[in-house]
């Protein structure tokens, strides 16, 4: 590095430092995501952006996950003051109340990241989410999410009916449950060990990430069947703050992060559906990889499955049960159930 570059740097960073300190508000925000994930190079967008329209009224220093506490402990450390935000999937906190893993995952609910983001934004969920987060001084700004997870398999899949008897990968919880109740087998495999466990015939299919990710993993190459648009699994992202900090923000810059998130929900789940586009249109040039996409009647069968599960789940918190009914009432009102 030359003489000149040092120079700049050090110049840029003492600007950035000014800047940070000269802000109104500065706030310490934790991601569940790792720094070199796509999801965080996008939230660091955001960030960069609420700085901007704010005019450097508010400085947000995200960090990416477990830098302070660990995914699962973000809401206690905002409680405490500790963090003032995150950056999180809701259902991480599934321990705390059943009802973060409710709304967190509703499995099988959501065929596409639009349904699920017009049930926050414009169809109690965002209502839902405030009362959740108060009894944790827990401010909920705004719902994203990602995309509609593919699914990954060695053999066909068009239906409901192919699930039975189906050796797959899946999480622990809601997920196995929707699973086996549909008549699949589920396996307990950690994400590190679902390519072994594919290559190796340990498992036929898998419950793992975006057909993106799972692309550039080399998935497809040994499980030939993927089902894209997934059918099973979307997770609600939430970007949160300690509700007494935010109480001190004027009303002008409420309204800036509010509407901020909602750009941000848009943003990234539309860069994840073009890296999906990309990766689907690589896929289909490849001759080995057939990729199968649900009829929207077999989607609705797998809902109606899996709603079985969810109110089995239900039952395991009044705020559960409060989900469930919310939830359910607003896929049925929009004929998706």
């Amino acid at each position: 590095m030359n003489k000149l570059t040092t120079i700049g740097t050090v110049a840029l960073a003492t600007v950035l430092s000014s800047s940070a300190m000269a802000a109104d508000f500065n706030f310490k925000f934790q991601s569940s995501d790792p720094s070199g994930d796509k999801n965080f190079q996008v939230q660091k967008e955001w960030v960069e952006r609420v700085a901007t329209l704010s005019s450097g009224r508010i400085n947000i220093d995200l960090l990416p996950v477990n830098s302070v506490f660990k995914h699962t402990e973000t809401l206690d450390a905002i409680k405490m003051g500790i963090l003032d935000g995150h950056i999180t999937a809701t259902g991480y906190f599934s321990g705390k109340d059943p009802a973060f893993g409710l709304i967190g995952n509703t499995v099988g609910a959501w065929s596409d990241t639009s349904q699920l983001l017009q049930y926050i934004n414009y169809g109690g969920g965002f209502e839902l989410m405030t009362e959740l987060y108060a009894p944790y001084g827990i401010k909920f700004i705004g719902g994203s999410t990602t995309g509609v997870e593919s699914f990954v398999s060695k053999v066909p899949l068009n239906g409901v009916e192919d699930l039975k008897n189906l050796k797959l990968r899946a999480p622990e919880g809601l997920v196995q449950q929707v699973f086996a109740a549909a008549g699949a087998s589920p396996v307990n495999l950690p994400g590190s060990e679902v390519f072994t466990g594919l290559s190796k015939g340990v498992i036929d299919a898998a419950d793992y990430t975006v057909f993106s990710t799972n692309q550039k993993a080399g998935m497809n190459d040994i499980a030939t069947h993927p089902v894209q648009p997934g059918f099973h699994s979307l997770p609600l992202i939430d970007i949160s703050m300690n509700q007494k900090k935010w109480d001190k923000l004027p009303a002008d810059l409420k309204e800036i992060l509010i509407v901020s998130v909602r750009d941000f929900a848009q943003d990234i789940t539309t860069q994840l559906k073009i890296a999906d586009q990309a990766a689907v249109k690589a896929a289909k040039a490849n001759p080995n990889i057939t990729i199968h996409d649900w009829s929207s009647d077999e989607r609705k069968k797998f809902r109606a499955i899996a709603r079985t599960q969810w109110e089995s789940f239900s039952k395991k918190s009044p705020n559960a049960k409060k989900v469930y009914q919310s939830v359910t009432q607003y896929l049925e009102e929009n004929g998706l159930l």
